[in-house]
Order: structure tokens, then C-alpha cells, then sequence
């Protein structure tokens, strides 16, 4: 019991919190003559409730007290409990981000696994049209949550510090904060469906947004306080890579992944403010009246979609650029040669960032924007190909002549590869105006964007988990299952999309509960490739936690690879290295003779053990 206090004080203060809100909000509308409405209640109510859970959680005992003049009280505690508390420990902090988001997307695994249901035949299977709405958009944007969210909070909490030789991130409190933001974003999204959910999808487009069920309130709240927890997660990953490397690690020594995380952290710093003031304006014009998007007023609910896409846009690349780092890092080391094209990769990525801002109209092709804004979006769109293919180049480079060594960690990678490449490939078909007039709204995006997302992000999420899973918990896990995972699942998301591209050229659409008699084998041949795909999960699932519980412990180095993460214990040390680590060399020096990553000081012992 001791371990929950915070959550349970958090909960307390919550309540209190929310009464206090809503109280205000219940005055002000009886004040304003607005009495038939509760959602003012229920949004001041929540904004106070979202104060008083942070407080409670602990936020005021290990940060708060010291803005009165007051110690703050130490919260850390050993063992399993300290993953149940306001804990500063940036590794703690990125097992609390793992175990959450692993089970989100699992969750979001069993929704897809309904609408599929829904979709095996043609008419009403198990849902109507309002509910298929609802779960199809929570499906989304747990989906969309998992991607932004798992490895930049996992990995790169975890891991970051250690791969720069820094003891912690620069801003240990506000990286609990942006952490326990979290819980209450999960509880939001768990309670749409009590309050009519919301049929929006994941982008929220007014003014079906503005008007819908109070549901679509909640999914509002939850994206908002997302968006700050992506925001502090951003500034604090931008700061640690400047501030906290060790001596001697130059930009020109960081490994990929630092830069993969550096280059997405400052998307999300810099372009969630955008979408996060989208929200909050459809938010007031729900509340409190407002007309920012209500064209009868005035308003304009276009500019709304400019505002999500330019944010929205750029946001896939916090999801694909640390997917990127994860895929090379593995690469380079099961290749065991030197990254290929290291600089010009690194240039790629933050040509990615620049290009990743103007681009976003390419989702707006059928929205009746101006037509002249088409060309200068399409030739943008095509463009960002050109920083992509060389990361692409990078990868092929460096496996070229390597001795590559297939275990799960490479297995996913080159899933990643094949996968991504298809995604890249049918991308450009949605870059050309006329084809992606043509194509908006059907299942052919369902499957383009499933095969950037799913088989790109959530493969290299799972090449991240079976590269890291050692180190993460001093344990190994059953390789034989993992292969077996990769391979399901692999096959079974090839045969489960591929399909999805035909459905949409022949016109299937999507976010719609019904389809043509006509598409009824294919979509039902769809559907137990689905359920396949999910059942892979449960070889993963099985083989994680029993080998978290009972599996072998792991040596330090399992798989000789040279950056700083590897050259320590299994779990890493409190304070991760014994003493500060001077980097001396290239992280991927790989058949360099006499190449060493890093040394300690002021001894001077190698800390480099991988193989050459």
C-alpha cells in the first residue's frame, strides 16, 4: 500500500481538485444564463483536477515545496515500488513509459481487432455506424499516442543519458512530470465511451468536433495534456544532448540514436504548441461559445485543418526519426561495420525537420483550399523522398559486406526496411495531386499509412524492445520465440495491408462501418489476416514477461557492440557509470584496428568491449 500513496493521494487531490473546477464553472454558467450546458463544469473541472493529481502524485513533495522555502522530501524508494511513485530516476521514468504504452497498444490492438469484426462482411456484424465511429477513432489516437510516445519516452529515458555518458537528463522533475501527465490522459480516453465517445477520428476536424458528445470534450482534454507532456519531454531531450554529454563525446561522436531523439525532440518542442492551440480553440468554441471555426460566425473550420496538419504532419517524424535511430543503431552493430554515411545521415535528418514543416498540405488535396497552393505542396512532399533515401543508402551501406548477424534485434530491423520502403513507395502516389484526389479517404491510405506507422514505427519499437531488453531488465529472452514473433508477424502484416491498397483503388472508404457487396471476400480475407496478426502478439507478450520474471540473467555485453549502454552492468548502475566516461573514438569503429569508444577517467580503463 505504501507504493500507491502517491497515486492514492493523487486521486484524492483530483476529486478535490474537480469539485473546486466545476464549482466555478457551475457559476459562471448560471452567471452567463448557460445553464443547460455541463461541459464548462466538466472542462475548469478537469483542468483543476489535472493540478491536483500532479500535486498529489508528487509533484509538491519533490518540487513544490522548495517555491516556499520548504525541503523537498525525498520520494525515491528501491525495488518495484519506485515505478509506482513521482521518481526523477530517468530509467525508472522509461520502464513507466514501456509498461504503459506496450499495454495501450495492445489495448488499441483489440479495438482494430473489433472493427475487423465489424468489417468481415458486408451490412451491421456486431457494431452500428456511431459505435464503429467511436472505437475506430480511440483505436487511432492510442495508436497515434504509442507511436509519438513509446520510443521517445521508453528509449530515449532510458537510454539517452547512458549513450552520452551522462549520469541523468537535464531536468530529472520535469521529466516525472511530463510522465504522470500520462495517467490521466489514459483515464480520459477510457472514459469516451460513457459519454457518447467520439466518432471524429484522431484529428478532431470541426465542426463535427465542436458539436458531437461530450465524449469528444474528453478526447480534447486528453490530446491537450498529451501535447504538454510531449512538449517538456522535447525541451528536456533537447537540453540533455547539448548540456550533459561526456568529455570528448562531439557532435560528430553522438550515436544515431541521440540524433534521431535530438532531431524529433525538437519537432515536438517547437510544433505541438500549434496543434495544441487548435484544440484548445475548438475547446472554447464548445464551452464557452467562442466561433473561431463555426462559419456561420464567422469563423473559418479550414484554418483548423491548417493548424492540425501543420502540427500533425511534422509529428510523424517525432515517430519516424527516433524509429530511424533505433533501426541503424542495430544495423551498424549486427553489420559490425562503421555507419554508412554517418554525416550526411545526421544532415538528413535535419533536412527531414525543415522539409517535415512544409508539407502539411498535402493532406488537405479535397478540403477546397486554394488551388494554387497544390503545386509548391506536392513538390515539397516529393522532396522530403530525397533525405529519406539516404537513410535508406545508410542502411544498405553499411549491411553491404558486413558480417550480418540475424538475430531478433536485425530481424526487425530489416522488417523495418521492407516495410518502410513500401510505405515510402506508395507515398508517392498520395504526393501527386490528381492520384491523391483520386485515392483521399479510401482504404489505399489506410494501408500507405499503416505501413509508415505500424510497419515502420511499431517494428522499430519491437527491434528497440529485443535490442534492449537485457540491458532494460539484466535478463535474456527466448530467442526462438522472438523469432517465431518476428516471422508471424512479419508475414501476417504483409498479408493483412497489401490487401488494403486494392480496396482502395477499387473504392473502398475508409472510417465507414459499410462497403460495397462487392469488396465482401477481400475484406473478409482482410479480417482473419488481422486476427492473425494479433494473435502474434501473444508469442511477444508471453515471451517478455516470463523472461522479465525467469529468464537468464544477462552478461553486460550480450551483444558486443561498442556505444557506452553496453560497456556497464545488466541493469545499468544507479548512477550509470562508476565514474565519468571520456568518449575517445568513434561509437561504430567497427574492424578498426586499436579503435576504443570511451575510457573512464582518470584511470583510464577501456570501457570498449565490443567485438572488432
Amino acid at each position: 500500500m505504501a507504493a500507491l500513496t502517491g497515486i492514492i493521494k493523487g486521486l484524492i487531490f483530483a476529486l478535490i481538485g474537480f469539485i473546486f473546477g466545476g464549482g466555478i464553472g457551475f457559476l459562471l454558467i448560471n452567471a452567463a444564463g448557460r445553464s443547460g450546458t455541463n461541459e464548462p463544469v466538466i472542462a475548469l473541472g478537469y483542468l483543476f483536477a489535472l493540478i491536483g493529481w500532479l500535486f498529489g502524485a508528487g509533484l509538491w513533495d519533490a518540487w513544490g515545496r522548495e517555491w516556499v522555502g520548504l525541503p523537498a522530501r525525498k520520494l525515491e524508494v528501491n525495488g518495484w515500488k519506485r515505478y509506482f511513485r513521482f521518481c526523477t530516476n530517468h530509467k525508472v521514468i522509461g520502464v513507466q513509459y514501456l509498461v504503459t504504452f506496450v499495454f495501450l497498444f495492445l489495448f488499441a490492438g483489440l479495438l482494430a481487432m473489433l472493427m475487423r469484426t465489424e468489417l468481415i462482411a458486408p451490412g451491421q456484424t456486431i457494431m452500428g455506424p456511431n459505435t464503429y465511429n467511436t472505437t475506430m477513432s480511440l483505436h487511432g489516437i492510442i495508436m497515434i499516442a504509442v507511436a509519438v510516445a513509446t520510443i521517445m519516452g521508453a528509449f530515449a529515458n532510458f537510454f539517452l543519458p547512458i549513450l552520452i555518458g551522462a549520469e541523468d537528463v537535464a531536468f530529472p522533475r520535469v521529466n516525472a512530470l511530463s510522465f504522470w501527465l500520462l495517467p490521466p490522459v489514459v483515464i480520459l480516453l477510457l472514459l469516451t465511451p460513457l459519454f457518447g465517445g467520439f466518432d471524429t477520428g484522431w484529428t478532431a476536424y470541426p465542426p463535427l468536433s465542436v458539436i458531437n458528445a461530450t465524449g469528444s470534450l474528453f478526447f480534447l482534454m486528453a490530446f491537450i495534456t498529451f501535447g504538454i507532456s510531449s512538449i517538456l519531454g522535447g525541451l528536456n531531450f533537447i537540453t540533455t544532448v547539448i548540456t550533459q554529454r561526456a568529455s570528448g563525446m562531439t557532435w560528430g561522436r553522438l550515436p544515431i540514436f541521440a540524433w534521431g531523439i535530438f532531431t524529433a525532440s525538437m519537432i515536438s518542442l517547437t510544433a505541438t504548441s500549434f496543434v495544441a492551440v487548435g484544440l484548445i480553440q475548438v475547446v472554447l468554441d464548445r464551452v464557452a461559445g467562442t466561433s473561431f471555426f463555426n462559419a456561420s460566425q464567422g469563423g473559418n473550420p479550414l484554418l483548423y485543418e491548417h493548424i492540425f496538419w501543420f502540427y500533425s504532419h511534422p509529428a510523424v517524424y517525432i515517430m519516424i526519426l527516433p524509429g530511424f535511430g533505433i533501426i541503424l543503431e542495430v544495423i551498424t552493430h549486427f553489420s559490425r561495420k562503421p555507419l554508412f554515411a554517418y554525416k550526411w545521415v545526421v544532415g538528413s535528418f535535419f533536412f527531414i525537420v525543415f522539409l517535415g514543416f512544409i508539407v502539411w498540405a498535402h493532406h488537405l488535396n479535397t478540403s477546397g483550399m486554394s488551388d494554387y497552393l497544390y503545386i509548391p505542396f506536392m513538390v515539397t512532399t516529393e522532396l522530403i523522398s530525397i533525405p529519406t533515401g539516404v537513410v535508406f543508402l545508410s542502411a544498405l551501406g553499411t549491411m553491404w559486406l558486413g558480417r550480418l548477424w540475424l538475430r531478433p534485434p536485425m530481424l526487425f530491423a530489416l522488417g523495418y526496411l521492407f516495410n518502410f520502403l513500401i510505405g515510402g513507395v506508395t507515398g508517392i502516389f498520395n504526393a501527386d495531386v490528381p492520384t491523391d484526389i483520386h485515392l483521399h479517404d479510401t482504404y489505399f491510405i489506410v494501408a500507405h499509412f499503416h505501413y509508415t506507422m505500424m510497419g515502420g514505427v511499431i517494428f522499430a519499437l519491437m527491434a528497440g524492445i529485443y535490442y534492449w531488453f537485457p540491458k532494460l531488465t539484466g535478463r535474456m529472452y527466448n530467442e526462438t520465440l522472438a523469432k517465431v514473433h518476428f516471422w508471424w508477424m512479419f508475414i501476417m502484416f504483409n498479408v493483412t495491408f497489401i490487401p488494403m491498397f486494392w480496396l482502395g483503388i477499387n473504392g473502398m472508404n475508409r472510417r465507414v462501418f459499410d462497403y460495397p457487396e462487392a469488396l465482401g471476400g477481400v475484406n473478409m480475407f482482410v479480417s482473419i489476416a488481422a486476427f492473425l496478426l494479433g494473435a502474434s502478439f501473444l508469442v511477444f507478450l508471453t515471451n517478455m514477461v516470463y523472461s522479465w520474471l525467469r529468464g537468464p540473467v544477462a552478461e553486460a555485453n550480450p551483444w558486443r557492440a561498442r556505444t557506452l549502454e553496453w560497456q556497464i552492468s545488466s541493469p545499468p548502475p544507479e548512477e550509470n557509470f562508476p565514474e565519468p566516461p571520456q568518449v575517445v573514438g568513434d561509437p561504430y569503429g567497427y574492424g578498426i584496428p586499436g579503435s576504443v569508444h570511451a575510457v573512464l577517467n582518470p584511470a583510464g580503463s577501456a570501457l570498449n568491449t565490443g567485438g572488432g
